[in-house]
């Protein structure tokens, strides 16, 4: 029951997003100002919650390894949105939306193995830090793009169920796998993540508000120890 609270409301924040985006009032600045908190409460989540963990079940290289993995594979990912596949197409866009969110709440769902609700704290609320500006920023696009609200709300609709099986696979078809397999899959999907921050996340935020982005990013970093400081870890 607790997994499918925390993957309810992690996934909610993308329709909240959408809604947001789509019919009510959101300036570039704070746009942009979101986004970079959201990455710096992400940043440090992902250190303590996935790597850190992770470094302590196997080999440092092993972790290492997968970390650089998770990098290489989205950089490969997001090469074939922007140059093959096109990003404004629809199967490019639909990618572009769910290439950060799948490891994201991959992640989610493997690290609520085993663990109390207050242990993922700083995870689930970073990621859903993370999803509520983006999903904002994302279907107001669309919606300029010429998109009906009402197709974009159904796009951010389906996305949000993705993301939500996603959570739940990482979290029910993973529970019985070795610990070190666990490990070197979190570091996957951690890297996965901090190359989309690297290439997505902080180049916007800084487009949109380059006077605070770094205050932002900061002061996301804070909320995320914050967090981590309600569970054990």
């Amino acid at each position: 029951m607790m997994t499918l609270i925390v993957v309810a409301v992690v996934s909610g924040a993308l329709l909240a997003g959408a809604a947001w985006g789509i019919y009510g009032r959101l300036g570039p600045r704070l746009e942009g100002f979101l986004i970079a908190l959201a990455g710096g409460a992400l940043i440090l989540s992902l250190v303590s919650e996935l790597i850190e963990p992770a470094a302590r079940e196997v080999p440092l290289h092993w972790a290492m390894g997968g970390v650089a993995m998770g990098a290489i594979s989205f950089a490969l990912l997001d090469y074939l949105i922007d140059e093959v596949w096109g990003g404004d197409s629809g199967g490019g866009l639909l990618a572009a939306i769910t290439l950060d969110g799948v490891p994201e709440n991959l992640a989610l769902g493997v690290a609520l193995i085993g663990a109390g609700p207050m242990a993922v704290a700083a995870l689930a609320g970073s990621i859903f830090l993370s999803n509520l500006p983006e999903a904002a920023g994302g279907a107001r696009d669309m919606a300029k793009a010429g998109r009906s609200k009402g197709a974009v709300m159904l796009l951010w609709t389906a996305t949000a169920v993705l993301l939500s099986i996603a959570a739940i696979v990482g979290n029910v078809a993973l529970a019985g796998v070795d610990p070190g397999v666990l490990a070197v899959i979190r570091c996957f999907a951690a890297g996965a993540v901090v190359a989309s921050l690297a290439t997505e996340v902080f180049p916007k935020a800084y487009r949109e508000d380059h006077h605070l982005a770094g205050i932002a990013t900061a002061l996301g970093l804070v909320l995320a120890f914050l967090l981590g400081e309600l569970g054990p870890g």
